[in-house]
C-alpha cells in the first residue's frame, strides 16, 4: 500500500506540475486570476504570487486592480516575506487611500514589520518600523475594533526595545572598569532607556543596574570622590525601596544601602 500510495502521490505532483505551467502559458486572465485565488486559498502562496503578478497589468485601472494588490501583498505574507508584504501593503495604501481593505492594510503594514521583529539581540529596525505603523494605524483609525490589539503589539514591542537597553546596559556593568568606566555607561544607558520606556516591564531590572553600578562606582572610587558617590547610592537605594518595596530584587536594594551606609560610617 505504501508503494501504492508513493506513486499516487508522484503521479499528482507531476500533473500538478504540467497543469500549472500550461495555466502560466495561458492567454485567459480571467482564467489565471481564478486559478490564483484557488491557490491563494489553498495556501500555495507561491503559485498564486505569481499567476497575481502575470495578470496585474491586464487588470490595471479595473475595479479588480484592487483586489489583486491586496492579494499579492497577503501572498508575501503567507510566505513570511515579511518585508515585502509590508511594501505591498503599502503599495496599496498609496494607490487605493479610500479602498476596500485600506483599513486591514494599513494594520497588516505593523502587522508584518511585528512578524519580522528579531531577537531582541538583534538590530531593531522593524521592531520601530512597526511601533510607527500601528501608531499611524491607531491615529487614523482610533474607532477600529483592531486598536486594542494595535496597542498590545506596541506595548510587547516598547518592552523588547526597552529588554534590549537592559542588556546593553547589563555588558557595560560587567565590563565594569576594563577601558574606563563602564560602571557610569551602564547608569547612562539605563536611565535613558527608563525615560525612553517609563512604563516597561523591565523598569525595576533597569533600575536595579542603576543602584548596583552606583554601589560599584562607590567602591571602586577615588578617596575624594568616595563619600559624593555613597551618597548618591544610598538616595539610588531609597529610591529604589520606595518604588519597589515588595520587588524581586529588594534583599540586593537592602544590601547595597546597608554596606552603603557602613562604608560612609568608615569614611567619619
Amino acid at each position: 500500500m505504501k508503494k501504492y500510495f508513493i506513486l499516487f502521490a508522484t503521479v499528482f505532483v507531476l500533473f500538478s506540475c504540467s497543469e500549472y505551467q500550461r495555466l502560466l502559458k495561458s492567454g485567459d486572465p480571467e482564467l489565471k486570476f481564478t486559478r490564483a485565488v484557488e491557490f491563494f486559498e489553498r495556501g500555495d502562496f507561491m503559485r498564486a504570487q505569481t499567476l497575481f503578478y502575470d495578470v496585474r497589468f491586464y487588470f490595471r485601472g479595473t475595479d479588480r486592480a484592487e483586489s489583486l494588490l491586496n492579494y499579492i501583498a497577503r501572498s508575501y505574507l503567507g510566505q513570511r516575506d515579511f518585508f515585502m508584504a509590508a511594501e505591498r501593503f503599502r503599495d496599496y495604501v498609496r494607490n487605493h487611500p479610500n479602498g476596500r481593505y485600506v483599513q486591514d492594510a494599513r494594520f497588516l503594514i505593523g502587522y508584518a514589520f511585528y512578524l519580522d521583529s528579531p531577537d531582541p539581540r538583534l538590530d531593531q529596525t522593524s521592531t520601530r518600523r512597526a511601533i510607527e505603523a500601528f501608531q499611524e494605524f491607531i491615529d487614523i483609525h482610533p474607532h477600529s475594533e483592531r486598536v486594542p490589539e494595535a496597542n498590545a503589539l506596541i506595548d510587547e514591542m516598547m518592552n523588547k526595545l526597552a529588554f534590549k537597553e537592559l542588556l546593553n546596559a547589563r555588558l557595560y556593568y560587567n565590563l565594569g572598569t576594563h577601558l574606563g568606566n563602564n560602571y557610569l555607561s551602564a547608569v547612562i544607558v539605563a536611565q535613558n532607556a527608563l525615560r525612553n520606556f517609563p512604563g516597561t516591564v523591565h523598569r525595576e531590572d533597569l533600575s536595579l543596574v542603576i543602584l548596583e553600578a552606583k554601589f560599584r562606582q562607590a567602591v571602586l572610587s577615588v578617596a575624594e570622590r568616595r563619600q559624593e558617590r555613597y551618597i548618591e547610592t544610598i538616595d539610588e537605594a531609597y529610591s529604589f525601596i520606595n518604588e519597589f518595596p515588595d520587588g524581586r530584587h529588594r534583599r540586593q536594594a537592602d544590601r547595597i544601602l546597608r554596606d552603603s551606609r557602613r562604608a560612609m560610617g568608615n569614611l567619619n
